[in-house]
């Protein structure tokens, strides 16, 4: 460890308690100059919540934040900030009306002599960020036609551009590619050799052998260790985040599959900003009653548009024909796909998944409303039960099923979702990126409701960009590249290499 000189800042006896919720209890941390302190724990350990009040989020209940020498408190993540402390928030934290630049550079905007902003100046200094994190757009470009992995590079480049003294990073490299991962890692080493002192939330322990200097585990809202990262092992961690051992999960072997539940030919959606140009071209797939399809591929290669243009999300853009039991349907809409029994629990949960101003009962009952509805009025004590049986099969931790859904974990989230889309009773269950920003044993209990409900003979579709996930948790595996299928492999003879090798640019070929 540094010399207690090298100290850029310490948390002692932080508490925080949101309403039914205690996140934070007596919990101390310190981050040293130079050195990426990684802060580990499941969904709802509190992490995040010891971050955002480092960063001026909210305030603390009781405790103190030192920055060096001096006792801060920070109103807003402004004055955090303007001390030197800046954070990656794994929720982006961006206005989707903005251009990457403007979003960059937000409330310190560069101005002329006049004292008017300097477009050309923040666009120069944009630019220069993203070509340090080898992202390939205009800074001119509107946040919105970006996708989440992009976000996330423009959400770092945010970060970088404050010069802090303290980096705070939720959850990095949750939604960006293995490329980008590297660019970032590069950026934090050379950060570190400036002094800059990290704090990195991850759920990837594979991560932490190549930047981290140190740990500190969480398990609900208290401090469980900490020590320099050389002195854990792995197993030694995952058993102070859950409590217990975890195994590693086999490979998925013996799916019985049933009759074919939904197949789509010849999928094309045209690019919404250059005509004559396409996101995906001519893609088919199947899947059969008890499958889980996996599907592979880089960032950008279609695997997101491909799922919502077969649940109807594109219908102008779109092309293709939909066969669900055999029968030819038109989707030109959620509605038309929920009616088919289809059900998609998207990658971007905060912007599409939930919302986050109202309740647990409110977002889980949201798409199965008609279930609940008599007379123009809603069963509330139906409604009720359903969500609270949903609640106890997924273990989503709540206080309450009138809780607002903001305040529970990203995991927990996530947990909602799936049960939202669970109370359609679809047949064919639509999962992109199911894991993301979720810890080990989350995971662990996503992976086994998957097998149970492909089990009860449900198909299963699920988009992931971790290999390892699509290997354990697929009967079958297709490649997406660059809006290509470019493999369909039973798991039998798939394996990392081959699906890589099919997802990588120079692989392209008509299957």
């Amino acid at each position: 460890m540094s010399e207690l000189g090298d100290i850029a800042l310490t948390a002692q006896g932080i508490c925080k308690s949101f309403p039914g919720v205690r996140a934070l209890d007596d919990v101390s941390l310190t981050l040293r100059r130079g050195r990426l302190t990684a802060l580990l724990g499941e969904n709802g350990a509190g992490k995040s919540t010891l971050m955002n009040i480092i960063a001026g989020v909210f305030p603390a209940d009781s405790g103190e934040v030192k920055l060096g020498d001096e006792v801060v408190r920070f109103a807003n993540p402004r004055e955090a900030r303007e001390a030197g402390i800046s954070m990656i928030f794994q929720e982006l934290n961006l206005a989707a009306n903005l251009t990457v630049a403007e979003n960059i550079f937000l409330g310190r905007e560069p101005v002329n002599r006049f004292g008017f902003i300097d477009a050309a100046k923040m666009n120069r200094e944009a630019a220069k960020l993203l070509e340090q994190l080898d992202l390939a757009v205009a800074p001119t470009t509107p946040l919105s036609q970006l996708r989440v992995g992009q976000q996330q590079i423009v959400e770092i480049a945010k970060a970088l551009s404050t010069k802090a003294r303290v980096l705070i990073m939720d959850e990095p490299t949750s939604a960006i590619t293995q490329h980008e991962i590297e660019v970032l890692f590069g950026i934090v080493r050379k950060l570190k050799t400036q002094g800059v002192a990290i704090a990195y939330i991850t759920h990837k322990l594979e991560e932490l052998t190549r930047i981290g200097d140190d740990a500190v585990v969480m398990r609900d809202g208290k401090l469980i260790g900490a020590a320099p990262l050389q002195d854990l092992t792995r197993d030694q961690i995952v058993r102070m985040m859950v409590g217990r051992t975890m195994k590693a999960r086999p490979p998925r072997t013996g799916a019985t599959l049933g009759a074919e539940v939904l197949r789509v030919e010849n999928v094309s959606l045209a690019h919404p900003d250059r005509p004559g140009d396409f996101l995906l071209h001519d893609v088919s797939l199947n899947v059969h009653r008890g499958e889980v399809l996996g599907i592979f591929g880089l960032m950008g290669a279609g695997r997101t548009e491909l799922l919502e243009s077969i649940f109807g999300l594109h219908p102008r853009a779109a092309s293709g024909t939909c066969f669900v039991n055999g029968n030819q349907v038109r989707i030109t809409g959620p509605v038309d796909a929920i009616g088919h029994g289809l059900a998609l629990a998207p990658e971007d949960r905060k912007r599409e998944g939930i919302v986050l101003g109202m309740s647990v009962v409110e977002n889980a009952s949201l798409a199965s409303l008609p279930r609940f509805e008599r007379r123009g009025f809603i069963n509330e004590k139906a409604e009720r039960q359903m969500v609270e049986e949903s609640v106890a099969r997924f273990r989503v931790k709540t206080p309450s099923i009138k809780q607002i859904i903001r305040n529970l974990s990203g995991g927990n989230q996530q947990k909602v979702i799936l049960g939202k889309w669970l109370a359609t009773e679809p047949s064919v269950l639509l999962l992109d990126e199911p894991t993301r920003g979720i810890d080990v044993n989350a995971k662990e209990e996503i992976y086994t409701l998957i097998h149970e409900l492909s089990a009860s003979g449900l198909a299963v579709i699920v988009v992931s960009s971790e290999l390892p996930e699509i290997l354990a948790l697929s009967d079958r595996v297709m490649v997406l590249c660059e809006g290509r299928k470019t493999a369909d492999l039973p798991r039998a003879e798939a394996n990392e290499e081959s699906l890589m090798q099919a997802a990588l640019p120079h692989s392209v070929s008509t299957p």
